[in-house]
């Protein structure tokens, strides 16, 4: 498609998009990321409570055996949230939402993944088909699209917490808000958990930030060394918690903590904190 003097526009179908989105669903619900999976297992080897030890021994067995007999790694296969990197010189043939949604309730219903979305927050009536998704898009150069699904688990996102703290709170207010949010979860959870924080920006950035955090590979840590050291002393305290594996004591709480920050105003500190069990699933394809 040519839209003029040296402008190209590369051409999506929402056929492509919904048909994208319906195996994501399906593989991230089936296969951990080779992060999440590298890290239980390490968790597993350098554990010192028996106990621990143990639980972390059958909740690999358990990842491992949803690969093999392709099932879901958890009975709650989450609320589907849909993130996109759309490249500006994308042009989506048809309803970029509705073919989101359309992958997502083939995903849900070819993968016999439970549907657990219900359409109005009080009424409480199910949609049948997980639908809608919840969906983050983000412009970017370029001609591709990037999609990652994550299903979202509501053990793990109600102990979730978001504050608006006082500047004058500075770092050991945010590491106190932070340590106390995965400390009031205790065994909610499921952990081991992995922590996505967000500081900075306004009420709704940060807890988007948050859930951004939790996209990162959990190796990878911040590339501000003030941040990346931030984590790292996040987590120590978190896994001297001793809340352990599912709740059983030991000293793996946390498989890590991603920051990710904004600039925010002069008045104001805002951070949240969504937590992510040992099951932070992630799939993503590039079309």
């Amino acid at each position: 498609m040519n839209c003029g003097p040296g402008i190209a526009m590369r051409r999506l179908t929402a056929e492509e998009i919904s048909a994208a989105v319906a195996e994501l669903c399906i593989r991230a619900n089936r296969q951990l990321p080779e992060d999440i999976v590298g890290a239980m297992n390490d968790a597993k080897t350098s554990e010192p409570w028996p106990v621990a030890e143990a639980t972390l021994e059958v909740l690999c067995r358990n990842i491992e055996a949803a690969g093999d007999m392709e099932l879901p790694v958890c009975q709650d296969t989450g609320m589907a949230c849909v993130f996109a990197s759309l490249g500006q010189d994308v042009h989506i043939e048809g309803d970029f939402k509705q073919a989101v949604n359309e992958g997502v309730r083939r995903g849900y219903e070819q993968g016999y993944l439970r549907k657990s979305v219900v359409a109005d927050p009080l009424r409480r009536v199910n949609t049948g088909d997980n639908t809608p998704a919840a969906i983050t898009v983000e412009l970017v150069p370029g001609d591709s699209l990037e999609l990652t699904v994550v299903p979202k688990g509501f053990g793990s996102e109600n102990m979730s917490r978001l504050a608006m703290l006082k500047p004058a709170d500075g770092v050991e207010g945010v590491k106190r808000f932070v340590v106390d949010t995965v400390k009031t979860a205790g065994a909610n959870p499921c952990p081991p958990v992995v922590v996505g924080v967000g500081i900075g920006g306004t009420f709704d950035k940060v807890a988007a930030l948050a859930k951004q955090a939790l996209l990162r590979p959990i190796h990878q840590r911040n590339q501000d060394e003030f941040y990346a050291r931030l984590e790292e002393d996040m987590l120590r305290e978190i896994n001297l918690l001793g809340i352990g594996p599912q709740g059983f004591g030991g000293r793996t709480t946390a498989l890590a903590v991603n920051i990710e920050t904004m600039p925010t105003h002069v008045a104001g500190l805002p951070v949240a904190v969504n937590i992510s069990c040992h099951v932070t699933r992630r799939a993503s394809m590039k079309l």
